[in-house]
């Protein structure tokens, strides 16, 4: 029995526009909320959510069989991390702070097992193989792992196209707010100089062949960047969305 289909990297390279939001209170029963809710694809957030190994995997599992597809964004591209997560189920990771082609060329490398790769040979003790149910999981795991990596500083941009270049990458995911930050527009993501860059890299990523992502939490700005070519889009943030409803609630009935 070979490894699970990973029906996100399929869709992806089908061409199918996908949209999706950030999971980040890490909590199980707000992520089966958000699996709920309709959307194309969740993100387990583990950057900025309290989210450590165990909690992702608990979401991960609440999430199964939804219908909604799942990604984890891990805090770093360390081996050790990449290994945790594909080891408890995750088959789609987006690494941040990715500035280099040897940086993405790495990270992809620690996805796979060997010659591939230099994944960790511990399937047996692995959810992602039903805990050694799954015999062939190991001859049959690299082809399922998708590699999204986040391109939102500076140098990452300056080495866009050596990023693209590595076979592995599937994405490349735009964070506008590191993004502008780096480029000296810290809270300015509509700074004319960083969406130049941004729509630069939509389209150069689309023109490569890979699926160019991007957050974008303000609905009328997503129409533009589906026209400079994403196809993968963050349309909120659980935490957000929350925090703008409970607000919103409390301000017509909590009035001085």
């Amino acid at each position: 029995m070979p490894a699970p289909t990973n029906r996100l990297k399929a869709r992806m390279q089908a061409g199918d526009t996908l949209f999706g939001i950030w999971l980040g209170t890490g909590s199980a029963y707000m992520a089966e909320l958000g699996g709920r809710a309709g959307f194309d694809w969740v993100l387990v957030d583990g950057e900025h959510g309290p989210n450590a190994i165990p909690g992702i995997a608990a979401q991960l599992q609440v999430l199964d069989g939804l219908g909604t597809d799942v990604l984890v964004r891990l805090p770093m591209g360390e081996d050790w991390m990449i290994k945790q997560a594909l080891d408890i189920g995750a088959q789609t990771l987006l690494i941040p702070m990715v500035e280099s082609g040897a940086d993405a060329a790495r990270i992809v490398s620690a996805t796979r097992y060997a010659p591939q790769g230099h994944r960790g040979m511990g399937a047996a003790l692995a959810r992602a193989s039903q805990f050694g149910a799954i015999a062939d999981y190991t001859h049959t795991a690299n082809d399922q792992i998708c590699v999204m990596v986040q391109v939102e500083t500076r140098a990452g941009y300056d080495a866009l196209d050596d990023i693209l270049a590595v076979d592995g990458v599937d994405a490349v995911f735009i964070g506008p707010a590191d993004l502008s930050a780096d480029m000296g527009f810290p809270g300015n993501p509509k700074a004319d100089e960083v969406q130049a860059v941004i729509a630069d890299t939509l389209r150069r990523t689309a023109a490569a062949g890979k699926v160019a992502a991007i957050m974008s939490t303000t609905d009328a700005d997503t129409p533009k960047h589906l026209e400079n070519g994403a196809t993968f889009v963050a349309v909120g943030i659980d935490i957000t969305l929350m925090r703008e409803a409970l607000a919103a609630k409390a301000a017509v009935w909590c009035k001085e």
